[in-house]
């Protein structure tokens, strides 16, 4: 599958979270920490988040044969290739015996809409695979007491996921909605949130423009992908 501006979008919003999220008193700058990619494609959000994160070992997993052939690929041609393991599982059986302290999916996007003839296309793009209730308990029996979740989703899926939320006992903790200029309506969610507890937080609730006014890159957008972008 080719690499697409929103899915750079969500790893860099991604490794600048887990950059700048401050440690406990407790925790050396160095600790390491463990990252769970579900369905990782060409491997692209689990290089972004090594890039910037060097304390992050990752465990990238995926479906498709073919996929997880040119994933490790690419990790391997990587500086990061010490810090990332790909495995070809399915997501729905994944069990780790060690949990996560982050995890983060860029799941199917479409259910029950028209599929392609391509069987590889619709198992990436078509929830045929891998279904939000699915996702979403993978996700619960991964993740750390502590831990962070976060997701890339179409917009018009905001509030399903709100609802599948709530009835698995998740928190949101922030959502930006993304528009391709500020001329357009929103088209994705960047979404992070964790197991709930008894006293939640409150939802922070932003917005992001890939281009301006002027159909140049954002502000917040070249921000945020300078660092992976050749010519911002």
């Amino acid at each position: 599958m080719k690499v697409t501006t929103d899915s750079c979008l969500f790893g860099a919003w991604v490794a600048n979270k887990i950059k700048s999220k401050p440690e406990s008193s407790s925790s050396a700058a160095t600790t390491k920490k463990y990252c769970l990619d579900i369905g990782t494609g060409t491997g692209l959000l689990a290089l972004m988040l090594a890039q910037n994160n060097p304390e992050l070992y990752i465990d990238a997993i995926e479906i498709d044969s073919e996929a997880c052939e040119q994933a490790e690929e690419n990790i391997f041609a990587s500086p990061w290739n010490n810090k990332i393991k790909i495995q070809n599982t399915n997501a729905i059986a994944f069990n780790s015996v060690s949990k996560y302290n982050i995890i983060i999916s860029n799941p199917p996007f479409y259910e029950n809409e028209l599929k392609a003839g391509d069987k590889k296309k619709n198992l990436a793009h078509h929830n045929e695979g891998l279904k939000l209730p699915e996702l979403i308990h993978t996700i619960k029996n991964n993740l750390c007491t502590d831990g962070l979740f976060y997701l890339l989703l179409p917009f018009k899926r905001n509030e399903e996921i709100k609802r599948l939320f709530l009835e698995h006992e998740i928190e949101i903790l922030e959502i930006i909605f993304v528009r391709q200029s500020v001329n357009h309506d929103y088209f994705r969610i960047l979404l992070s949130g964790k197991l709930k507890e008894d006293k939640p937080s409150a939802t922070i609730i932003d917005e992001l423009s890939i281009k301006d006014e002027k159909d140049d890159y954002s502000q917040a957008f070249i921000s945020l992908l300078k660092d992976y972008y050749l010519y911002l």
